[in-house]
């Protein structure tokens, strides 16, 4: 291979990773600790059985985070403000406040499986460890502005392919994966449609939506991609560089999944385990079945999508309750003048870290706030809908079938929540 084929190699990796940004970092924090023992436990108790909620849930989710971003590109304004403008405020101060909490409890969860699977790898205090997390991620919030911290958090999703990897190092029958993933078996149970809802919950999850909205509008403020403000025509180079980011980003997401639940399904299930507690015990879990090489690759997977995902979780709901409540801020602006937002942002983080404290179980607060966020979607996803199809909105226009997925997905929510109360009543 010549130089001019290098340069132009090199060349067109430069360009694919300027082209990564919001879309890629949010499809990996997805993959949070709760999800990952979400997933796990599908893979123990279901074996392959629910492999196929990952494709089944693609899409949707893929539509409804372009819609959030491109709504957040174009007015250069996040979600919450936006949907503020549709929705009276008694029906949006709860779904914030229901946010707020969701986010919350999701980083307490987070740090705790996180200093759990730090203390199975060198031992010492897992409640130090989830401390020092807390920590570490609220400083770098803090005194990092966006434009570096978004590179930094771009790196960190390299930290899936841990995951890729402990698939590959066990030994997985992938015939049998290949045919319960096309042609699954549905059983219309209390125990599947609690952990399907709770799957759709933690895939497409509403703090998502408002993250990736306010970092579009980061980007947008900032110019960081082509300068088209308005996106009018869906071929535009905004718009086409926001949905292949966001696209990579979600597939990204949903493979680490499958992979996470195949990887469980042949470790875990087989061998008759169908029952863990949190991320960190599945880890564990693990090594007698998988060896020491896919336990250090599970362990240390849990820490760096940690250190990914609780950054998001508190900024995510900074940006909401701070664009509801006409609070100045932003991850760009110095702490000095956004005192509001980063209170808010350092009260997420620090009230998690504070939950570590109580008798709360960690598995309870994993796996409900996985079903809390598939409850508190529906109605979020609907508000969003609203707002892109609002015609006094023209700047908001969008090709029709992104227009047809999203409110798919909004309706495939609401009957997953629909079948999770008909299943219990």
């Amino acid at each position: 291979m010549g130089r001019t084929e290098l340069s132009r190699l090199r060349s067109l990796a430069r360009r694919i990773v300027r082209a990564l940004g919001p879309g890629l970092v949010t499809g990996a924090a997805d993959d949070d600790p709760s999800g990952i023992a979400t997933y796990s436990q599908a893979g123990a108790q279901f074996g392959y059985g629910l492999t196929w909620t990952l494709f089944l849930t693609l899409p949707f989710m893929a539509a409804i985070q372009i819609i959030s971003a491109v709504i957040g590109w174009n007015t250069r304004q996040g979600l919450a403000r936006n949907i503020a403008k549709v929705l009276p405020p008694v029906v949006l101060y709860p779904l914030v406040a229901s946010l707020l909490v969701a986010n919350t409890i999701n980083i307490a969860a987070d740090l705790a499986a996180m200093g759990e699977a730090l203390r199975l790898v060198i031992g010492g205090s897992s409640l130090v460890f989830a401390a020092l997390f807390g920590i570490i991620c609220l400083i770098a919030e803090v005194i990092i502005p966006y434009h570096r911290y978004a590179g930094i958090l771009k790196f960190m999703t390299m930290v899936l392919l841990f995951y890729v990897a402990a698939a590959f190092s066990v030994q997985v029958p992938w015939g049998k994966v290949v045919h319960t993933t096309l042609l699954p078996t549905i059983k219309l149970d209390h125990d599947m449609i609690l952990m399907v809802v709770a799957i759709f919950g933690t895939t497409i999850s509403p703090y998502l939506f408002f993250w990736q909205a306010s970092q579009e509008a980061e980007e947008s403020r900032l110019s960081h991609r082509a300068r088209q403000v308005h996106i009018k025509e869906p071929e535009t180079a905004a718009f086409r560089a926001i949905t292949i980011d966001t696209w990579i980003g979600m597939i990204a997401s949903n493979l680490v999944a499958f992979f996470i639940i195949v990887t469980t399904a042949a470790t875990l299930h087989s061998h008759g385990v169908t029952h863990i507690d949190t991320a960190a015990q599945a880890a564990e879990a693990l090594r007698p079945v998988g060896g020491e090489f896919a336990f250090a690759l599970f362990a240390m997977g849990i820490i760096g999508t940690g250190m990914l995902a609780v950054p998001v979780l508190a900024g995510s709901a900074a940006y909401a309750v701070a664009e509801v409540f006409k609070i100045r801020g932003s991850l760009e602006m110095p702490a000095s003048r956004a005192i509001g937002f980063y209170a808010i942002v350092a009260a997420a983080t620090l009230g998690g870290a504070a939950l570590l404290l109580t008798k709360i179980d960690p598995i309870a607060m994993l796996f409900w706030t996985a079903v809390i966020n598939g409850v508190v979607a529906v109605p979020i996803m609907v508000a969003t809908m609203i707002v892109v199809s609002n015609k006094r909105e023209d700047d908001l226009a969008l090709p029709l079938w992104l227009m047809i997925l999203g409110w798919l997905a909004a309706a495939l929510m609401a009957i997953a929540v629909i079948l999770l109360i008909w299943s219990s009543v």
